[in-house]
């Protein structure tokens, strides 16, 4: 195993710069810094508490099963499966050596195959590299632009089922349905001076393949949107069922009722787009990264721009390579007045870098764009700034979003903050949310944080809701950091 180890990072070490990030190396430096990481003093506002801290791994991004309390999480040298039945003590249960750059949104999918029988995957982005010991026929060193299909249905047991080359970038890969995977969408690249993006096929899990957008043609065409511009980034799934594409492009909506025809209804035109000949857009120096349009399904043509409307569109725009946290990458709101194919209809509302958002620690290397971030119905955003840290953003009114609390450890880099789903008895995502924030960090690993969330009436206490563990036993007492939490949270109000 030593020397297959030693064989695959020299190989890695040969492959070319990520086409997007160009960063391997430092992100390589930076998870090496993890013993500082752990012993710089955690800096908060008062409405948010640290959990727990699973360090470890170089985390990169993670997701949520919906089917059972599962969170898988991809780092720079594996995959690995959490136990989430206490979501305040995420448990190690399986873990399948990989390495992969970058895999920056781990995406999770599951499908039921029987009454009583629910298969569940995670779905690898190869945007340079990925090699695994189990699967050292298959190790692709620089080539990128490959789907991996990794089995988790025993979460003890992650393998990998199957892989599939790509046409276009994947740099990150998303389901369409990840209740019923049957269709995943890649970043996209241009080819040909036209932006595109591939359609991956994974009806039969064990033999993905690549949709033929033009069948007439000979080879594999992709699929066009001008959301890729130079590059794209990030599909984002609504409760609609429509599909909003990031990019350097900027931002487009797309009608995916049928996967395998995807119709743009939607876009932020000029505003959103930097890839146009001569354009300078302060609301796209670099990339559309990700996005979400809360209560879509409220959405009515030419209403007032607010989240009960389901008319706004939440987007981070990543430029990580601008030093100045007043204007590196922003979180931003846009308004969707139309969803008729018409250019430019989506407009801008309002933007905040890192330096608007308050007090913060100044981050390592000035490393402090926007990156990753999840929607609670709350109205808060939790959203990682990288050497930024954690930061909670109030979006109640999306015309003027404001901070609602950080987190940050100096000697950090956070890439993804998600709000952890409830659960109920039975292991099933109910489509609520916790007060509980999973923060992944390059340098930390996962660290678990806990928020006052406005109307819960809890405070910073979590809102942990216990349910069936994997193993079908039920879960009785509360775990020890629930219970010291609520320890803590009584000797606040005591002392108050």
């Amino acid at each position: 195993m030593a020397s297959t180890s030693l064989g695959l990072v020299t190989l890695l070490a040969a492959a070319p710069p990520a086409a997007a990030h160009g960063e391997r190396e430092r992100a390589e430096r930076m998870a090496s810094e993890h013993a500082a990481g752990m012993s710089v003093p955690l800096v908060t506002s008062p409405n948010i508490d640290l959990v727990a801290s699973r360090p470890g791994s170089a985390g990169i991004s993670g997701c949520f099963m919906k089917s059972a309390p599962v969170f898988v999480m991809s780092s720079l040298d594996s995959v690995k499966v959490f136990d989430i039945t206490d979501p305040t003590r995420p448990t190690v249960v399986g873990a399948m050596p990989s390495a992969q750059f970058e895999n920056e949104a781990m995406q999770c999918g599951e499908r039921k195959v029987s009454r009583t029988r629910t298969e569940r995957f995670a779905l690898i982005g190869v945007d340079l590299h990925q090699a695994s010991p189990d699967d050292l026929e298959h190790v692709n060193a620089g080539d990128g632009q490959e789907l991996v299909v990794v089995d988790v249905t025993d979460p003890a047991n992650p393998h990998i089922r199957s892989r599939v080359p790509g046409t276009t970038s994947t740099h990150t890969v998303t389901c369409i349905d990840d209740t019923d995977c049957r269709y995943a969408y890649s970043a996209g690249s241009n080819r040909g001076g036209l932006g595109k993006f591939s359609i991956f096929d994974l009806t039969d899990l064990d033999h993905p393949v690549e949709v033929d957008s033009d069948p007439a043609t000979a080879g594999t065409q992709p699929f066009r949107s001008d959301a890729v511009g130079w590059g794209g980034h990030k599909w984002n799934v609504d409760g609609a069922g429509f599909a909003t594409h990031t990019g350097a492009g900027g931002s487009y909506v797309f009608d995916v009722s049928d996967p395998t025809r995807p119709v743009e209804v939607a876009n932020t035109g000029a505003a959103g787009d930097n890839a146009r000949e001569g354009a300078k857009n302060e609301l796209n120096n670099f990339i559309h990264h990700n996005s979400f349009r809360p209560n879509a399904s409220a959405f009515r043509p030419a209403a007032a721009p607010s989240l009960a409307n389901g008319n706004i569109l939440l987007v981070t725009e990543e430029d990580y390579e601008d030093p100045d946290c007043a204007t590196a990458g922003s979180f931003q709101t846009w308004h969707v007045k139309r969803l008729d194919g018409s250019d430019g209809s989506i407009v801008p509302l309002a933007r905040l870098e890192l330096a608007d958002l308050g007090t913060f620690p100044v981050p390592a290397d000035a490393f402090c764009s926007a990156h990753w971030f999840d929607y609670h119905p709350s109205g808060l955003v939790a959203i990682g700034y990288y050497g930024g840290g954690t930061q909670l953003i109030d979006v109640s009114d999306p015309t003027a979003p404001k901070s609602h609390g950080h987190a940050a450890w100096g000697a950090s880099e956070v890439w993804d903050a998600m709000w952890v789903p409830v659960y109920n008895k039975a292991g099933i995502a109910t489509g609520r949310r916790t007060n509980l924030v999973y923060s992944i960090d390059l340098v930390r690993g996962l660290d678990v944080y806990s928020v006052d969330v406005p109307g819960d009436g809890l405070g910073s206490l979590p809102s942990v809701g216990l349910s069936t563990s994997l193993s079908g036993v039920p879960v009785a007492v509360v775990g020890g950091g629930a219970l010291a939490a609520l320890l803590l949270y009584r000797r606040r109000r005591t002392s108050s």
